[in-house]
């Protein structure tokens, strides 16, 4: 899983294994307890209760109103944009300003006890700024913290005396990248920019060494008319690995965004492209993802298939969310409905296991 960072070029990503957590408790509006899991679902704002502490307000991905829960969160968390630095998977990571410690803490899991909430202290980070982290939490806990630039670096907090191992990366296609935990795998990977390249670790044997490479082969790429094809050479682009695991298939997504007006930061999408891969290197366009819809924001993006949750309105879409925009995108006809108004946080939460 991953946790996206509010700053710019900052993302905590981690991995878990499934895990029941008791919820009955903290749902209260369109949360049944007889699901098994529950929706996608963004967090909204806190309605303060007193003692620093607000109510949580979520968006579900299958609802059209707000859902105000009974979960109390530490309402720094949601107004203080500098706090939380990443969040993924109902995870987040903060730097105290206080302490200067980074943390991972579950206090905006929406299904996650708020009278014993989960933080986890990191060791110290030696290279602070524009950094993306991956967390992979089971009983062999591994964080990874990609850096802009040639440096990611792996620890194991759960380990007494726990540090960080820094592997510098040679190629510079790989700095601005963003890192993601293959489950399928069982690896950190980083797509290049471009997506020519991916580059995975593989913890249990390549800790000190160098990450392994795949090249990829893109095939289907569809004809596009001179006028797209300008505007999508004028964008600024990111690519993003997905896996869904109801199929068990590996995406790539070219996410590509315009700054729409003249002296602002603003920007706004254009087009996306998705390819499926094997494990040749095989990058085939596609158009047709079945039931599946892939949710992209500033955490890492994953993958639901609508047939497994009830409700849920758009198959065959990628819904994506980031600063100052949200929208959906048809990967049948490439139609968008986007809006450069943005409501919450800006970053997707997966559906998490609920106890019947």
């Amino acid at each position: 899983m991953s946790l996206l960072l509010n700053q710019p070029s900052k993302l905590l990503c981690f991995r878990r294994k499934s895990v029941l957590v008791r919820s009955s408790p903290l749902l209260s509006n369109g949360l049944s307890s007889s699901l098994r899991q529950t929706p996608p679902c963004t967090i909204i704002d806190a309605v303060p209760c007193g003692a620093d502490l607000g109510k949580l307000v979520i968006s579900n991905a299958n609802a059209v109103r707000y859902t105000y829960l009974e979960k109390k969160v530490p309402l720094e968390l949601v107004d203080n944009p500098m706090l939380t630095i990443g969040s993924s998977h109902g995870w987040i990571a903060t730097l105290s300003q206080d302490d200067g410690i980074l943390r991972l803490q579950d206090d905006l899991n929406p299904v996650a006890s708020d009278i014993e909430p989960k933080r986890i202290p990191l060791p110290p980070l030696v290279t602070l700024p524009h950094c993306q982290t991956q967390y992979k939490n089971d009983e062999n806990c591994v964080v990874a913290v990609k850096f802009l630039g040639p440096q990611i670096s792996f620890c194991r907090p759960a380990q007494r005396n726990s540090e960080w191992i820094n592997v510098r990366i040679a190629n510079p296609c790989f700095y601005s990248s963003r890192v993601m935990f293959s489950e399928k795998h069982d690896m950190f990977c980083i797509p290049g920019s471009g997506g020519h390249l991916i580059a995975s670790w593989d913890l249990h044997t390549d800790k000190h060494k160098n990450p392994k490479f795949q090249r990829l082969r893109f095939q289907n790429i569809p004809k596009l008319t001179k006028t797209k094809r300008e505007i999508m050479d004028s964008c600024y682009k990111s690519e993003h690995l997905v896996e869904s695991r109801t199929t068990g298939e590996t995406f790539l997504v070219k996410w590509y965004r315009k700054a729409v007006w003249r002296g602002m930061s603003k920007l706004s999408t254009k087009a996306l492209m998705v390819f499926r891969l094997d494990d040749e290197g095989n990058a085939v366009y596609t158009k047709d993802i079945g039931d599946l819809c892939i949710f992209l924001s500033k955490s890492e993006p994953f993958c639901v298939s609508l047939s497994s949750l009830p409700g849920m309105f758009f198959p065959n879409n990628v819904e994506y969310m980031d600063a100052d925009e949200a929208g959906y995108y048809d990967l049948a006809d490439s139609s968008i409905v986007g809006d450069l108004t943005l409501m919450g946080t800006g970053v997707y939460i997966p559906p998490q296991n609920i106890d019947n």
